[in-house]
């Protein structure tokens, strides 16, 4: 897994290795019990303070993306997590309040930006299929 954090992009580097595991996940290049990199060399690797990574991994499992063995290491959790949808809905209101007020700041129309998110979620679904077919 390829880890890139831009540290002059504004958002906290945690959060850029959070979703990037995420995105990781859902693209299908980490699957259930893929081992995540240490926190150590991944902070190495990105040049990061290692309790930011460490951060982002107890997000990432407060969340229940990913599970870690004591001792062993950070894997990722196969199974969504048991949420309720009203807890999944709380979770991604914000997101898509986000995404509404950049939309409308840069008068970008409701229907082009339902087009540009589930272009998104097919992108997604054609990776994971991409990546099942090479398997």
């Amino acid at each position: 897994m390829i880890v890139r954090v831009h540290p002059a992009s504004g958002v906290p580097i945690y959060l850029q290795i959070e979703q990037q595991v995420k995105q990781a996940i859902a693209a299908g290049v980490l699957k259930h019990d893929d081992a995540l990199p240490p926190v150590r060399r991944l902070a190495s690797e990105v040049r990061v303070n290692p309790n930011t990574v460490a951060r982002a991994y107890q997000n990432l499992e407060r969340d229940g993306v990913i599970r870690t063995v004591q001792g062993g290491g950070c894997y990722v959790n196969g199974q969504a997590p048991g949420l309720l949808e009203s807890e999944k809905a709380r979770r991604l209101r914000p997101l898509a309040a986000q995404l509404a007020v950049e939309a409308m700041q840069l008068r970008f129309n409701q229907e082009a930006t339902v087009e540009l998110v589930e272009a998104a979620f097919a992108e997604l679904e054609a990776a994971n299929r991409q990546r099942q077919e090479g398997e």
